[in-house]
């Protein structure tokens, strides 16, 4: 029988491993904390009670994908359930923007900027199932829907300075900026609306869905189809040679590239370990959980109904904290994402106490501490905020990289996401999971196609590994 051994269970190495144990393999996944998940992992934070998600939070890319659909993880216990405003951006005043499932309720509300919002997003989101089945691939492939992602690439290779301006009204222009921001990219740069344009239809084609119970749902449920058929998942166990693997036919690797040049050494070819070691990483995540006494006393009134807040003010201000923290400078008023998951999931919350989830971008390894930064600017644009905080958690850059190792500097999209990274992550390959060594392959989100807690890369790599077996 075929036995593989994957490090690391993160979503991609789980998503990996039910490939894998699928096709009939024999699949051991060894992870190093004490508790499976990687990025979707849910724990009791602040209070009793209150469930808070320790890293990915909303996952728009994870209803409807290859994986998804060949895996039945309902089955096993995963379900979602959606906040009536799916994200909002409030600007100060009370004003602000708001996406809902429906473009035309969205661009109905955002006034003489709707006929804009509705001619971008409109057309992508009728036909987001096409697209995606191009973009959650390899960039380097024979497209099966050319003309669609044509029509995709010509929005997502602009900078996002320049998409924004498509809108004249602050509402608008906010409202984009801050799904913009998801790339972690200064607006300027070539590409840096491709995640905004990505994740902004897929609200309208999918919505931005929670797990029921925690994003730690979606590890178990992966876990338990691993297990059902017949694999083995141990934690407590750190590799850090392919030696002490044994002599499994596949070994898969979610981890970040220079751990895995790390685990498997001198039988790495000399041309793939340098490209590993060259992998950029981006910004970080300086993440700071409360436990609230009632709701977040918006101004805006939608953001008091959404699933995610993005907290920055204009346009304007967003560029100039993303553009400062590209540079390495802490801004004054950072980027801040508010996960108001407890909206679509009210199991999470304990009586009249809530989780709130925020992180700020930060710039790589930042070693202050912008727990303050991050609590005024939610002050700022719902004021009261201060006198519901009953208990605070914090976790900084540098606890980020302890807590999960692929989060380098604090970066929880493991990797940079420039032009170049974008395409062709993590080095340029006909087959970017293969290591160079037979039968051990890269699966994290260092691979095509990038973060997102959907296990594409998983299902990918898994797949390219299959494909090696039969030959």
């Amino acid at each position: 029988m075929t036995d593989a051994v994957v490090v690391g269970s993160g979503p991609n190495g789980l998503a990996a491993a039910v490939v894998l144990s699928s096709a009939g393999v024999r699949v051991r996944v060894l992870e190093a904390a004490e508790t499976i998940g990687g990025g979707t992992r849910s724990s009791e934070l602040t209070l009793p009670g209150l469930v808070h998600d320790e890293c990915s939070g909303f996952h728009p890319l994870a209803v409807d994908t290859p994986f998804s659909r060949r895996y039945d993880l309902a089955a096993h216990g995963l379900t979602w359930s959606w906040p009536e405003v799916q994200y909002a951006h409030p600007l100060d005043g009370g004003r602000g923007g708001a996406a809902y499932r429906s473009v035309e309720e969205t661009a109905a509300a955002l006034g003489t900027d709707g006929a804009a919002w509705r001619r971008i997003f409109g057309s992508l989101t009728e036909r987001f199932g096409g697209i995606t089945e191009d973009f959650l691939r390899p960039m380097l492939h024979v497209p099966a829907h050319p003309v669609l992602l044509a029509r995709f690439g010509a929005y997502a290779a602009m900078p996002a300075a320049v998409l924004g301006r498509r809108w004249s009204t602050p509402e608008a222009r906010a409202l984009f900026a801050g799904v913009a921001a998801h790339a972690l990219r200064p607006f300027g740069s070539p590409m840096s609306s491709a995640i905004g344009i990505a994740l902004g239809t897929a609200a309208h084609a999918y919505g931005w869905p929670v797990a029921q119970g925690g994003s730690g749902a979606i590890a178990a449920a992966m876990a338990s189809l691993v297990e059902k058929n017949g694999g083995s998942i141990e934690t407590g166990i750190r590799v850090e040679s392919l030696d002490e693997l044994g002599k499994p036919d596949l070994v898969l690797l979610d981890t970040s590239p220079s751990a895995a040049v790390r685990i498997v050494g001198d039988r790495m070819p000399r041309r793939t370990a340098r490209a590993y070691r060259r992998y950029r990483h981006g910004p970080g995540a300086f993440k700071v959980e409360y436990a609230i006494e009632g709701i977040v006393p918006w101004r805006h009134e939608p953001s008091r109904r959404a699933g995610t807040v993005h907290v920055c003010g204009s346009l304007a201000e967003t560029a100039a904290a993303e553009r400062e923290v590209g540079r390495g400078i802490m801004p004054d008023r950072p980027f801040v994402l508010v996960g108001q998951q407890f909206v679509a999931d009210p199991s999470r919350s304990a009586g009249s106490l809530n989780p709130l989830y925020a992180y700020a971008h930060v710039p790589s390894g930042y070693t202050g501490d912008a727990t303050e930064a991050i609590t005024a600017q939610i002050e700022r644009f719902a004021p009261g905020f201060r006198d519901t905080i009953r208990a605070v958690h914090v976790r900084t850059t540098t606890e980020m990289a302890v807590h999960n190792p692929n989060y380098v500097g604090g970066d929880i999209v493991t990797g940079a996401n420039s032009a170049l990274q974008l395409v062709f992550r993590p080095r340029p390959s006909l087959d970017p999971y293969a290591t160079g060594v037979p039968g051990v392959y890269l699966c994290s989100a260092a691979t095509p196609p990038g973060a997102g807690a959907h296990g594409m890369c998983g299902f990918h790599a898994a797949r390219s590994a299959l494909s090696h077996l039969e030959k």
